[in-house]
């Protein structure tokens, strides 16, 4: 006989509540919401390790409409994610880390039928308005919305290890909960709530000592959902187009500063009229500053000359993105940092007129010896109208790790300023920017430097062939080649890219590089926030002249 569904479907609170002088609202996490759910999470999790910011951007990228905030007075006091799985899936043998892609929400599947519940949370010190039920009704609603065979969550027993004398092991424990002999407030909170107890989930969070790493499979069934068998939803094969535009910018001599702003500003502009959304310099465009010196420069003198531009080149470029409509990914530009070290960054300014910085991470060994250049120590997406993108300087692009980072936070483009003196330089970023779009079903977007400077000693010779690269899968272009410029000519090449093609086919394409990683067998660790002090590299002399030697 079939179930007979429930006369009313769950639904969402709509707006805020007020309790006495306080407002209570639920709705769905924002990125700006990141500081205060970290803060959360610590308070309720003293005993075990906070997310990053990082982890909890991933987790709103890759599946905003699972997470959830509670928010009292504008802080916030709850917090839940979820993620959609396959039954096969969520309903297998695994342990937190490897079913959530370490923490980034990673492994949601817009085909799965079942919401994966993988964090709630409540600050203890708010009582008597019902924060957890109300995400649990969002959870709910979440899953009858979108049809859905139900939600599957693996629950922590935290007075286990209190009890564990007067029981025969956890499954003891759990039977006995259930019974109403022993008294848990997580598990009866949870059977409140309409889940039923599927099984005991051993070593399932390490960390959790008050349940000795034990968790209980909890279920929930839709009532409005009647199958026998799992389904595969369908992702429909929608259209996000975003315009891209790549510069293939030609070193040469300039006046001054003006005539050097005058000669980017004229992309920029070009790239606006075709209403692109972004567009991208190659690294170090701005050594075309040091041609108007009177003699040329050591290396050293020529990095301290150009930090003395970044005030106002930051500036510059944040005043033309906001002007001109369109997000500017500015190369990359020597800067002096706060402890006096100089680093290679790239400022990303959007055309909302927010600046962003991202931080060479690898400097070349020419860089590190000449220059005197130090790494960054942060990689991080950076959200923009477009959805979340990654920047990697050239030579990170050879790093696969920090592209996997990227894409576990939710980027979709990855933009890959270079500046390259050879072809065999040139072909190592290309080869790894198809590479990184492979492996992560994204896009990545290369824009080098051509020509050459005379008086300024690193730009004798240059080699480039930016392009806008795609995975290699059906909906792309067939050598997973989006546009590519002539080489070693200055242009500005243009392309529209389908964002809506890469949730294709991370969920059902050919091969599905980010869904099956044996999360069971490797996984990369992050210091907090991707922040480590890290040691002093050598400054070993490499072989050669002093140049870029990019890539």
């Amino acid at each position: 006989m079939a179930k007979q569904p429930a006369k009313k479907r769950t639904t969402r609170r709509k707006g805020s509540e007020k309790f006495g002088q306080k407002r209570l609202d639920v709705r769905n996490a924002m990125i700006k919401d990141i500081p205060g759910i970290a803060n959360l999470v610590r308070r309720v999790y003293e005993d075990m390790p906070a997310y990053t910011h990082g982890e909890i951007r991933g987790q709103i990228n890759n599946f905003k409409e699972g997470c959830f905030v509670a928010l009292l007075d504008d802080e916030v006091v709850g917090y839940c994610a979820t993620m959609q799985l396959a039954e096969a899936l969520a309903f297998q043998d695994h342990d937190w880390d490897e079913i959530t892609g370490n923490g980034y929400g990673s492994r949601h599947d817009p085909t799965g039928d079942w919401l994966y519940g993988y964090e709630m949370c409540v600050d203890p010190k708010v009582r008597g308005v019902r924060i957890g039920r109300r995400l649990y009704e969002e959870r709910r609603a979440l899953a009858e919305d979108k049809d859905l065979t139900g939600i599957v969550f693996a629950g922590r027993m935290p007075n286990y290890r209190r009890s564990r004398r007067k029981v025969d092991g956890p499954q003891d424990y759990l039977e006995k909960v259930v019974e109403g002999k022993l008294h848990d407030p997580v598990l009866r909170f949870q059977l409140a709530n309409g889940f039923e107890p599927e099984r005991i989930m051993e070593g399932y969070l390490p960390e959790d000592k008050a349940s000795i790493a034990n968790a209980v499979m909890m279920v929930w069934r839709n009532p409005y959902v009647e199958r026998d068998q799992p389904v595969k939803k369908r992702i429909p094969r929608g259209v996000e187009a975003v315009r891209v535009a790549t510069c293939q910018l030609q070193a040469r001599q300039v006046a001054d500063y003006d005539e050097f702003m005058r000669h980017v500003t004229y992309f920029v502009d070009v790239a606006s009229d075709y209403e692109s959304d972004f567009i991208v310099f190659p690294e170090l465009f701005t050594l075309m500053l040091l041609s108007f010196e009177e003699k040329e420069l050591s290396p050293v003198e020529a990095i301290e000359r150009l930090s003395e531009y970044t005030p106002r080149l930051r500036d510059d470029i944040s005043e033309m993105a906001m002007r001109y409509n369109i997000n500017i990914i500015a190369g990359s530009h020597p800067t002096r940092m706060e402890d006096g070290d100089i680093h290679n960054v790239a400022y990303v300014c959007l055309r909302d007129g927010s600046v962003h910085a991202q931080e060479k991470i690898h400097p070349t060994p020419n860089e590190r010896y000449w220059w005197n250049i130090k790494g960054g120590d942060k990689v991080e997406v950076i959200q923009t109208d477009c959805g979340p993108i990654g920047v990697q300087i050239c030579y990170d692009s050879e790093f696969p790790e920090l592209s996997r980072r990227l894409a576990d936070e939710g980027a979709r483009i990855i933009f890959v300023p270079f500046c390259t003196d050879s072809r065999q330089g040139y072909l190592r970023v290309r080869y790894c920017g198809q590479a990184r779009a492979i492996e992560n079903q994204c896009f990545v977007v290369l824009s080098g430097n051509v020509g050459n400077l005379p008086n300024v000693g690193n730009m004798d010779i240059q080699y480039a062939q930016s392009c806008i690269l795609t995975p290699c899968d059906f909906p792309f272009a067939r050598d997973g080649i989006a546009a590519e410029s002539t080489e070693n000519v200055e242009t500005l090449t243009i392309s529209d890219v389908n964002l809506a093609d890469l949730q294709w086919a991370r969920a059902e394409g050919t091969v599905r590089n980010l869904a099956d990683r044996r999360f069971d067998l490797y996984r990369i660790e992050w210091d907090e926030d991707g922040k480590h002090p890290g040691k002093p590299r050598p400054r070993r002399e490499p072989l050669g002249p002093a140049h870029p030697g990019g890539g």
